[in-house]
């Protein structure tokens, strides 16, 4: 069987990645190759606390946080979020999804914070985007590859929201992506704290996860790599540098994708999950709602409609959840997610298994590309 070192080599390099880091831990045993390099120029070797920008491997983390709101008697599940984000206090839906924007109708009901953990609130992105009420969630909210000093600010961004129909009635479909950024402004209303200072109190200074946040500092820079995307040649483009939009605190520190982080900080967000929401000996989350997190809650219809994203999985609280077993992974019940960015984490809560692959190669559509899918296999074989 090909080495985690073997797969690694084989899809970096080239007009592929200029490296990657890889991390599969089991407890205390921890598999961790850094191969390639954090540029094209090949002149700053890839590292294992070379910082990356995760893209939507911040869901997961995002979602965690709103589930402090709730341990903490905050926040209630089946709150109407109209309470902390009156911009959504009367929303309207498209009256079929095809349907022209101003051809829209009241919402059934209200938007509750269950709705925006399970992405069912009516906003995001469907299989379709050629959907009309789609194309606001590119033009005024700048949904996609992240791009933090680009976005309006959280107060701007909810205002435009608001002008902007729901595409599904609350509850009724899973549409990816734009409720985590939702969330991450309802945590900074909720709490009357930032969303990155929220974070950084609340999960990255009690987990150790020294190099996570919305911004690179100046001293750090050194180890963020580039970020390119596949250009028309077919080799990397760069899309930001080291020093580019990473390097200032952002206009909107996004939920859905903005945390720059390592493969050894997920791992310990990941041993916190594992672990019933305790590191060392103290509690940040409740065992209860690390299992709202890790468990599906889409129904079976929900889950075949969603195919060009989830492949057929189901969707917990900022993740996806292996519902059965596939051909990249074995055990069902895996919980995590992946990045635009060319990122993936996960754990599998039965076998206490966290795996971490970070790439800077933009993916080129949502479907995981192989080096993912021969990393998974790797990782459910090994």
């Amino acid at each position: 069987m090909s080495t985690l070192h073997d797969i690694l080599r084989q899809h970096t390099g080239g007009q592929a990645a200029p490296g990657a880091v890889a991390l599969v831990a089991r407890g205390d045993r921890v598999e961790v190759e850094a191969t390639g390099s954090a540029d094209l120029d090949g002149t700053s070797p890839m590292a294992r606390d070379s910082i990356f920008r995760i893209a939507s491997a911040t869901k997961p983390v995002v979602a965690a946080a709103v589930m402090m709101l709730v341990d903490d008697g905050r926040v209630a599940l089946e709150d109407p979020v109209r309470k902390w984000l009156p911009e959504l206090a009367s929303p309207v839906v498209v009256r079929t999804p095809a349907s022209p924007v101003d051809d829209v109708v009241p919402a059934a009901r209200p938007i509750t914070v269950a709705d925006l953990l399970t992405f069912r609130a009516g906003y995001g992105f469907p299989s379709d985007f050629s959907l009309p009420a789609v194309a606001p969630l590119f033009s005024e909210l700048k949904q996609g590859p992240p791009q933090p000093q680009h976005v309006p600010a959280p107060d701007e961004w909810m205002a435009a929201l608001s002008r902007i129909p729901m595409l599904h009635q609350p509850g009724d479909a899973w549409l990816y992506n734009t409720c985590s950024d939702i969330q991450g402004v309802l945590i900074a209303r909720a709490s009357g704290v930032p969303l990155p200072e929220f974070l950084a109190e609340r999960l990255f200074e009690p987990l150790g996860m020294v190099d996570t946040g919305f911004e690179v500092p100046a001293g750090k820079l050194d180890r963020l790599v580039a970020y390119y995307r596949t250009g028309a040649s077919g080799a990397p483009e760069l899309v930001d540098a080291p020093d580019g939009q990473w390097a200032l605190p952002p206009i909107f520190p996004s939920g859905a994708g903005g945390l720059v982080s390592t493969a050894d900080d997920w791992l310990a967000f990941a041993r916190m999950l594992l672990a019933g929401g305790t590191v060392a000996g103290r509690r940040l989350l409740s065992p209860a709602s690390v299992r709202q997190m890790t468990t599906d809650h889409l129904t079976p219809a929900q889950r075949d409609a969603s195919t060009l994203f989830i492949e057929g999985q189901g969707w917990g609280y900022g993740g996806s959840v292996d519902v059965t077993p596939t051909d990249v992974w074995n055990v069902p019940g895996r919980y995590g997610w992946i990045g635009g960015t060319g990122t993936a984490a996960h754990i599998t809560p039965s076998t206490g298994t966290t795996t971490i692959l970070l790439t800077q190669l933009e993916m080129a559509g949502p479907t995981a590309p192989a080096i993912m899918r021969d990393f998974w296999r790797h990782a459910a074989g090994s």
